[in-house]
């Protein structure tokens, strides 16, 4: 098998992470030997990093149209989600103790609404409808005068449906005019390169991004929070981030951060445009050359890049080692549940049912994706589904030839 650097690999799984962007990685790597003084410390080296770290934060600022006192740094998507979550509902407790969410939100969302949940908070969980949609009535239909937080993911992870935020948002300022709550947040891991990212532009209050994602550096995130929200740190025993993140920021890494998400929002128009392209004509090919497939999530409400199918009869986790030996990396859901033989709940969330969901595979493209690696895809997973149903007819044969197996009816 090639390694990860093989140019012969066909990596399709850009929504669990993305390569580092060469001139990102020749950034970091000069602040790694340059800028390597602790922010907080008052001498000349540690002078030079805070003043690469603000630089930083002054242009991704810039590139979402936000304040620079209204970024976060974190260490990961997860950590911004959790902190987004926790910290908002115990820092605005006093004005009430319900937030809704979506039931499809990525994991770091709902298991922060869980531990919520221990803490005495009520959790509404809204349900998409069947291309995974999270309705503006359904959203506002949920809203009580207790309401304090409402968090929707921008676009799925899984699915790559991707919801009406600013509608949303619009239609909850229409019944909270000169109101503080509910407070907005949106998951926006998924959209940076694909979609506009601009919180003011969204209309949300606070919004999670991830570099792992844009081309960027791992262990580095970011929460916009915009001004005047309340909020209390997750992680404690340091003032860093306004003292709102304990630990040192790595400022290579939220260099690198900023690098990435400036290309990331430069070049959304005309990524999107190829990417959609590609997905098009990727989902054509499919429904084409496969007996059976059920694309999962809004057919043209999603990201550019995003597939993800069911295939009824065959186990994905099979589908992706099989596709892995010929050299094509895909996924059977989110990368956070890689190794985790439960369902999806954003699968069961739209109506899918077990023995379909276990045939499901997610493709997410990227900026080395061409049309060529596509076509060999296809080619390559119709012989791996007609493989897999030969074994498995075979194996059904000699169960019943040996009376092993019992037919239901």
């Amino acid at each position: 098998m090639s390694n990860s650097l093989d140019k012969s690999v066909i990596y399709l799984d850009h929504a669990a992470s993305t390569p580092i962007d060469p001139e990102v990685l020749a950034v970091m790597s000069l602040a790694y030997s340059t800028t390597y003084g602790n922010p907080s410390s008052l001498h000349q080296i540690g002078r030079q990093a805070v003043d690469t770290l603000d630089t930083a934060r002054t242009r991704i600022a810039t590139t979402l149209e936000v304040k620079p006192d209204e970024i976060i740094f974190t260490g990961s998507g997860t950590e911004s989600d959790n902190l987004a979550i926790i910290g908002i509902a115990r820092a605005n407790q006093m004005h009430g103790r319900h937030i809704v969410v979506s039931s499809i939100e990525h994991k770091a969302v709902l298991a922060a609404a869980h531990t919520l949940e221990k803490e005495g908070f009520s959790i509404t969980y809204i349900k998409p409808d069947e291309a995974g949609i999270i309705s503006v009535e359904a959203v506002l239909s949920a809203v009580t005068t207790d309401t304090i937080l409402i968090s929707i993911m921008y676009a799925n992870n899984e699915i790559g449906t991707v919801q009406p935020i600013k509608a949303i948002s619009e239609a909850l300022k229409n019944i909270r005019p000169d109101q503080t709550y509910p407070i907005i947040h949106t998951d926006a891991c998924q959209a940076p390169g694909m979609l506009p990212i601009s919180p003011t532009t969204l209309d949300v209050d606070a919004m999670t991004l991830n570099g792992a994602k844009v081309y960027g550096p791992k262990g580095v995130g970011l929460l916009y929070l915009k001004k005047g929200i309340a909020i209390e740190p997750v992680l404690v025993g340091g003032g860093q981030e306004g003292g709102l993140r304990a630990g040192t920021e790595s400022v290579p890494l939220i260099l690198g951060f900023a690098l990435a998400l400036e290309k990331a929002v430069a070049n959304t128009k005309k990524e999107s445009v190829r990417l959609r392209s590609l997905q098009q004509f990727f989902i054509a090919e499919l429904e084409s050359k496969l007996s059976v497939v059920i694309l999962n999530g809004h057919r043209t409400e999603r990201l550019s890049n995003n597939i993800n199918i069911c295939i009824p009869d065959v186990e994905g986790e099979s589908l992706v080692l099989l596709l892995d030996q010929a050299n094509i990396c895909c996924a059977t859901g989110s990368a956070c549940s890689a190794q985790d033989l439960e369902p999806s709940h954003v699968l069961r969330a739209i109506g899918r049912n077990d023995d379909i969901i276990h045939g499901s595979l997610r493709f997410s493209l990227g900026k080395s994706t061409t049309k060529k690696d596509l076509q060999y895809t296809v080619e390559t997973l119709v012989a791996s589904v007609t493989r897999l149903k030969s074994i498995t007819a075979s194996t059904v044969s000699a169960l019943t030839k040996h009376n092993f197996y019992v037919s239901k009816t």
